[in-house]
């Protein structure tokens, strides 16, 4: 491999993306390929300050305040992290990255999906993923998986979180091509193997591989 790939993993909390990117890390690795695994926010020293404020502060988070957060942990994280593992030849695999941000603070939180989309398109410095996998289950079903212990965002009540859901399959709907969706409903053994086929395939035919 000449150069690396970046592979995102989306949706809701309960959807099992977490779970999938360790298997298909351990499965990777299997295979001969070197990867790392991340996370937004929160990778590194500066997002882990940042995670705890979005994710734990008990005052009053402003809707704006929360977006450039996101951001400021991205831009941070892509400079820092991501495009060097990239051009280190590694398979990288992140939990959440741009598209969390329209789908949460967009959808969810009514925020200015054009604006988000151009402030993304800042932090990111012309980084986009090569594969962008989503978990795809009910909204109702992902807060029972959760369970009783919820941090600030996943609290914020049902309604928010179906329109989160229905802004990732707006997403999807507009870039089928980047953005593959699994049905999230299944076992783990059969999401493993729809999101290996998708890997697979981006293997054999995606650029630098």
């Amino acid at each position: 491999m000449q150069k690396g790939l970046f592979i995102t993993f989306e949706g809701a909390d309960g959807s099992g993306k977490t779970t999938q990117l360790n298997l298909i890390k351990n499965y990777l690795e299997e295979k001969g390929f070197e990867v790392v695994i991340t996370r937004e926010p929160g990778a590194l020293d500066i997002g882990q300050k940042i995670r705890n404020i979005l994710l734990h502060h008990e005052g009053i988070v402003a809707d704006r305040c929360e977006m450039f957060l996101f951001l400021a942990d991205r831009a941070q994280h892509v400079e820092t992290f991501i495009k060097p593992a990239i051009n280190q030849g590694k398979i990288v695999l992140c939990d959440r990255h741009t598209d969390s941000t329209i789908a949460y603070q967009g959808y969810g939180r009514g925020q200015n999906i054009s604006l988000l989309t151009e402030l993304n398109k800042i932090a990111v410095n012309g980084l986009i993923p090569d594969l962008t996998l989503l978990y795809d289950v009910a909204a109702d079903v992902a807060q029972l998986r959760v369970g009783n212990e919820k941090d600030r965002m996943e609290s914020a009540g049902i309604e928010f979180h179906k329109k989160v859901r229905n802004g990732y399959l707006e997403l999807q709907k507009n870039e089928p091509e980047r953005i593959k969706l699994i049905n999230a409903n299944n076992s783990i053994e059969t999401v493993f193997e729809d999101t290996k086929n998708i890997i697979i395939k981006l293997l054999e035919h995606g650029e630098g591989v």
